[in-house]
């Protein structure tokens, strides 16, 4: 198979809360193992890459450090490994599982930073996401944050239990896409000549290509660690799992 041709079907938006599959290796190289489908989530959006294992038909387990996408070829997902076993070549067969609880927490807390969105009124300019905290940079001048205030008010939004829905506008709507944007950063994802969106409803609503829970409430308790002033147009909010 030309590595032209070579595609990894992304079963995370479809199945965020599966752990476990099968796949066919189709390709191996300096960038990692790629399968035909996988569930491990590419670093993208301020989330990171997956970690996990591959097992071979022999029982061999090979540790997967993260999971990037091809940086030219974007629908190639690669498989970070630190060693990858002669035998674990093009066409065989194998079994992969994520590290669940690191996911879980990714999911809790990128679906945090929408909730985080909707409560300050300014664009973002960064964001970042690892098991244990999250945070957003936005484009103030002034310092009009309170951590007290803003942990008060996310805390009330998770327990509302909110349902959290994906939904796929065709890019043809990109002018309207960007215009609910609130990152400047990165433009919408278009997959497919459609943008993924995801909805609190009446709360927010992002083009985002991350994986999310299904409802605020699984997030748990969550505080506002920090506000840092890190220029003079912008402000970061660092939130973290109590």
């Amino acid at each position: 198979m030309s590595v032209h041709t070579m595609e990894t079907l992304a079963l995370f938006d479809s199945a965020p809360y599966q752990n476990a599959f099968s796949a066919r290796v189709i390709a191996v190289s300096e960038h990692g193992i790629a399968l035909e489908h996988t569930l491990f989530y590419p670093t993208g959006g301020g989330q990171p890459g997956d970690t996990g294992h591959i097992t071979l038909p022999d029982g061999t387990r090979v540790a997967v450090t993260g999971t990037v996408r091809d940086p030219v070829l974007r629908s190639i997902i690669w498989h970070q490994v630190e060693q990858c076993p002669e035998q674990l070549t093009a066409g065989v067969q194998v079994d992969a599982g994520l590290d669940w609880e690191r996911r879980y927490q990714h999911m809790k807390m990128h679906t945090c930073l929408h909730l985080l969105c909707s409560l300050i009124d300014a664009p973002v300019t960064g964001c970042s996401i690892s098991a244990d905290k999250g945070r957003l940079d936005f484009d103030l001048p002034e310092m009009t944050l309170d951590k007290d205030s803003i942990t008060r008010d996310l805390n009330a939004l998770i327990e509302q239990a909110h349902p959290v829905k994906t939904l796929s506008m065709p890019a043809s709507e990109y002018t309207t896409l960007l215009q609910i944007t609130r990152t400047q950063a990165v433009a919408p994802p278009v997959v497919q000549g459609s943008v993924r969106v995801i909805e609190i409803a009446g709360i927010d609503i992002q083009p985002c290509g991350g994986t999310h829970v299904l409802n605020t409430e699984e997030i748990g308790r969550v505080f506002c660690e920090k506000i840092e002033k890190k220029s003079k147009h912008n402000r970061r909010v660092i939130l973290r799992f109590e």
